[in-house]
C-alpha cells in the first residue's frame, strides 16, 4: 500500500490529463489483418522499433460506434480488438509484412477449434490448408497470407498472439484480445434478466459506451461500463537487435535474426501498449499513431465495471485496483459458478489481479463509498439534502419516493448521510468528526481530483479555509461546478513496474476516477 503522500506527487503531475477509455475495437466476422513493423512511443522520449498486427484493409466497423476518431492503422500495439458474437464464424486474414529477416509469423487463437482456411458452408474444415506448417499452426511467410476460420462459441475476453518464435515475435508486438459477445439466439446479443440492453443513452441521459449488456448470458454478469486492460513488458535491448538485423536478405521460415532473447531485463512496462501517464491519453489520440487504446477507468458510485485484463507478456504483473476488490467472473471464457448454485458467481474477490501470461480474466469492480463512516457528498443538517435508503441501504430508483437518476448524490449510503468528517471544518460542513482537515492551500487539485474529501459537484468549495478557494484563488484547474471527485491509484504492486525505464512516476499505473452522478462521462471526447 502506497503513502498517502505519493497520491498528492502522482496527481499533481497527472494536473493536464483527461479522463476517457473504453473497451474500443473494430468488428464484423471477417478480419483483414497484417503484420508489419513501426515505432511506438514511449514517456521519456523514446521511439521504440516494434512489431504489430493491424489492418490491411478497412474493418467492417467499429465498436463503441460512438467514440470518434476510431481508426486501425496497419499496424499497432497491440493489436487490433476483435470484437464479435458468440455464434460467429470469424475469418481472419493474416498477411507477412515483417521483415524478411523475421521469417514466417502466425497467429495463435487459444481456447478456440482454428482451421487454417476458409470453412466449408457446412462448417467443416477444407482439406486444402494455406499458410505453411508451423510448429503451433500454419504460418504466412514473407509477403504471403494465411486464413483462420473458427466458431466464436465462447463468450467474454479471450486473447491472442503470434505462434511463431513467441520469445521474439510477442516480445516485438504480436499481440491483441478478442471479446466476445455473449448471445441467447444466432445474432442477436443476451440481455440477461436485471440487465439494461445497449442503447444510445442511459437511464440518466447519459451515453452509453458499453459493447453489451452483460460480459456472459448470466444475469451476475450484468455491468455498467467496460474497461479492456492488456499487460505486457519491454525490453528495448532486444527491439534495438531486431532492427539491426532487420535489413538482412533472407529465406528461411525461421528467419535469418540473431537476436537474444535471455537474459530478459524489460525497461518498459505498459497497458494496452502505452506507459503512465501516456495511457490516460484519449483512445486514437493523434500523438500515438501506433498504440491506439488507452488505460484510464472512470465511474459514478454504484456502478458495475467490467474489467477484462490480459496478460500479454512474459512475465506476471500483480496489478492492485483500489478502491475495493475484484471480483473474478471468468476465465478464458470460462464462467465461474457455484456447483450447487448456479445462479451465484464461484469466483474469489482478488485484491490483485495478478496477470499470468496468454492468460484472460473477466472481473467485475465497483464502488458505492459504504464503510468510509463519513458523508462523502458533505451534507450537512437542514442543507435541504435527501438520503432515502432503498431495500439495500443506498439512495437509488428503488428508494421510495425513488431517487432522481441523476441526483448529485445518486447511490449514497444513507447510513452515513449527514455524518461529519471534519472536527474543526472550514466552510459549510457541521462539526464533530473524527479528523481536522489541512489548509486548503496544502491539497493536490487538478483537471480530475477535487482536492477534497467530498464527492459532489461543488466540492472544491466544500472545506474551504480563509483563502476562500480550494485551491487558492488563481490556481483553479477544474471548475467547482464541474468535476470533482475522488482518484484511485490502479498499479503494479512490483514497484520496479510503475517505472518507465527506471524513471518514476510511469510504467503499468493508470487512475480510477469516481464522480458523482451529476458529472457526464463522456468517453467519446
Amino acid at each position: 500500500m502506497l503513502h498517502a503522500s505519493f497520491y498528492a506527487l502522482l496527481v499533481a503531475v497527472l494536473i493536464c490529463q483527461h479522463a476517457r477509455a473504453a473497451a474500443p475495437g473494430i468488428t464484423g466476422t471477417s478480419f483483414d489483418l497484417t503484420a508489419q513493423a513501426d515505432r511506438i512511443s514511449q514517456p521519456d522520449g523514446s521511439s521504440v522499433y516494434s512489431w504489430g498486427y493491424g489492418c490491411r484493409t478497412a474493418p467492417a466497423g467499429f465498436s463503441p460506434a460512438n467514440v470518434p476518431g476510431a481508426n486501425c492503422p496497419g499496424m499497432q500495439v497491440p493489436g487490433p480488438t476483435l470484437i464479435v458474437k458468440q455464434g460467429d464464424v470469424v475469418t481472419v486474414t493474416l498477411t507477412n509484412n515483417l521483415p524478411e529477416a523475421a521469417g514466417n509469423t502466425s497467429i495463435l487463437f487459444p481456447g478456440f477449434q482454428v482451421c487454417a482456411a476458409q470453412l466449408n458452408s457446412d462448417g467443416t474444415c477444407p482439406t486444402a490448408l494455406t499458410g505453411v506448417p508451423g510448429l503451433l499452426t500454419r504460418e504466412a511467410t514473407h509477403g504471403n497470407s494465411v486464413t483462420y476460420s473458427f466458431v466464436a462459441a465462447t463468450p467474454g475476453t479471450h486473447a491472442y498472439y503470434s505462434g511463431t518464435q513467441g520469445d521474439l515475435q510477442v516480445e516485438m508486438g504480436l499481440s491483441g484480445a478478442i471479446i466476445v459477445l455473449p448471445t441467447s439466439a444466432p445474432g442477436a446479443v443476451a440481455v440477461p434478466a436485471g440487465c439494461r440492453a445497449v442503447q444510445a443513452s442511459l437511464p440518466d441521459g447519459q451515453p452509453d459506451f458499453r459493447n453489451a449488456a452483460a460480459a456472459y448470458n448470466h444475469p451476475s454478469a450484468c455491468y455498467d461500463r467496460e474497461y479492456l486492460f492488456q499487460f505486457s513488458e519491454m525490453d528495448p535491448r532486444i527491439h534495438a537487435q531486431a532492427e539491426q538485423e532487420a535489413s538482412k536478405s533472407c529465406t528461411q521460415p525461421t528467419g535469418c535474426m540473431s537476436v537474444e532473447t535471455e537474459p530478459y531485463h524489460p525497461a518498459y512496462f505498459m497497458i494496452n501498449g502505452r506507459s503512465m501517464p501516456d495511457d490516460m491519453d484519449p483512445n486514437y489520440a493523434q500523438q500515438y499513431p501506433h498504440q491506439p487504446y488507452n488505460g484510464n477507468p472512470h465511474m459514478h458510485p454504484g456502478e458495475l465495471v467490467l474489467l477484462r485484463v490480459i496478460g500479454s507478456g512474459r512475465w506476471q504483473h500483480p496489478f492492485h485496483e483500489h478502491g475495493n476488490h475484484v471480483r473474478v467472473l471468468a476465465r478464458d471464457g470460462n464462467l465461474m459458478l457455484s456447483k450447487t448454485d448456479a445462479t451465484k458467481l464461484a469466483g474469489p474477490l482478488l485484491f490483485t489481479t495478478t496477470t499470468t501470461p496468454g492468460l484472460a480474466m473477466d472481473g467485475i469492480f465497483y464502488w458505492t463509498g459504504k464503510g468510509l463512516n463519513w458523508d462523502v457528498y458533505g451534507h450537512t443538517a437542514g442543507d435541504g439534502s435527501v438520503c432515502i435508503p432503498d431495500a439495500n441501504g443506498y439512495y437509488t430508483v428503488n428508494s421510495n419516493p425513488p431517487a432522481p437518476p441523476n441526483a448529485p448524490n445518486y447511490y449514497e449510503w444513507c447510513a452515513d448521510h449527514n455524518k461529519a468528517l471534519e472536527a474543526h471544518p472550514f466552510g459549510n460542513v457541521g462539526s464533530g468528526g473524527p479528523v481536522t482537515l489541512p489548509d486548503a492551500r496544502l491539497f493536490t487539485n487538478g483537471a480530475w481530483y477535487g482536492g477534497s474529501p467530498y464527492l459532489g459537484p461543488d466540492a472544491t468549495v466544500r472545506a474551504t479555509s480563509y483563502t476562500g478557494t480550494t485551491p487558492p484563488s488563481g490556481t483553479i484547474a477544474n471548475s467547482p461546478t464541474s468535476e470533482a471527485g475522488f482518484a484511485y491509484m490502479w498499479h503494479s504492486h512490483n514497484e520496479r513496474e510503475i517505472t518507465t525505464d527506471n524513471i518514476f512516476p510511469g510504467g503499468m499505473m493508470m487512475m480510477m476516477l469516481v464522480d458523482p452522478q451529476a458529472f457526464t462521462i463522456n468517453e467519446g471526447n
